[in-house]
């Protein structure tokens, strides 16, 4: 994961994603350098490393503000889409109001939004609508296994968090359990799990060419995968076991 903030450099052969700074490690966005000049940040880092190694970018967005996040983000979906590479769209609390998600404007959902929305009900029946429309889905600040847990249980490609940053040493070793014990559960869809039974996702095939069938650049390779990811970024990324390892707020 980088952000304009960060300034990371991704390992010769990782996979990468765009974070935008908006929320930011102080949670007030105070390394938002303005939309033009994250857009020109983007358009390097997707120049210096390839658009196929690259998971998503997402959008500006306004943190706990859904009518706000859908006015910032929508200039922006196209171009984002226009690099060669997913946009993701901030998911933030009162999103399931009418008007207020635009699923054919993006190719990732990212389920920011307060602790509480996030880990609620709205927000895991949009990650299962997310996957029935064949996009991916992201959960940002996951530093805890229950968390971890409950990203996979809605059906995460992917979570991130600070966790690794704090003390990777001690940490990293937690954290590999945590993803060893997902691994050995059963399929989420139909298996017992300890946040409650929904319904299972619909399972309905997309037509063909239809927005957010493809998959994302690199997602097999990210999926075969058992290496640990890099620590060397600011926000380490937490893979749920279902899919590639990116990084959410």
């Amino acid at each position: 994961m980088t952000t304009p903030a960060q300034g990371s450099r991704i390992p010769e052969g990782a996979l990468y994603a765009c974070d935008n700074s908006k929320f930011g490690s102080d949670g007030k966005g105070r390394y938002w350098p303005g939309a033009e000049a994250w857009f020109a940040w983007l358009y390097r880092t997707v120049e210096r490393y390839g658009p196929d190694r690259c998971l998503w970018a997402l959008a500006p967005d306004q943190p706990f503000d859904a009518a706000s996040t859908l006015t910032e983000s929508l200039p922006w979906l196209a171009r984002i889409r226009e690099l060669g590479i997913p946009a993701a769209y901030a998911a933030q609390d009162g999103c399931d109001a009418p008007g207020l998600m635009p699923w054919d404007s993006f190719d990732v959902l990212f389920l920011a939004g307060s602790t509480e929305w996030k880990l609620g009900p709205v927000a895991e029946r949009l990650a299962r609508e997310a996957k029935a429309r064949g996009k991916g889905v992201h959960m940002g600040r996951v530093n805890s296994r229950t968390r971890l847990g409950i990203a996979e249980w809605f059906g995460c490609d992917s979570a991130d968090g600070t966790y690794l940053a704090y003390g990777p040493d001690k940490n990293l070793p937690k954290l590999l359990n945590w993803l060893d014990e997902l691994d050995g559960r059963p399929s989420l869809v139909g298996g017992t799990q300890p946040f409650g039974t929904p319904d299972p996702p619909s399972r309905t095939p997309l037509p063909r060419g239809a927005p957010g069938s493809r998959a994302l650049p690199g997602q097999a390779a990210a999926m075969r995968s058992q290496k640990p990811p890099p620590t060397g970024t600011n926000a380490p990324a937490f893979p749920t076991s279902r899919g590639p390892r990116a990084r959410t707020r």
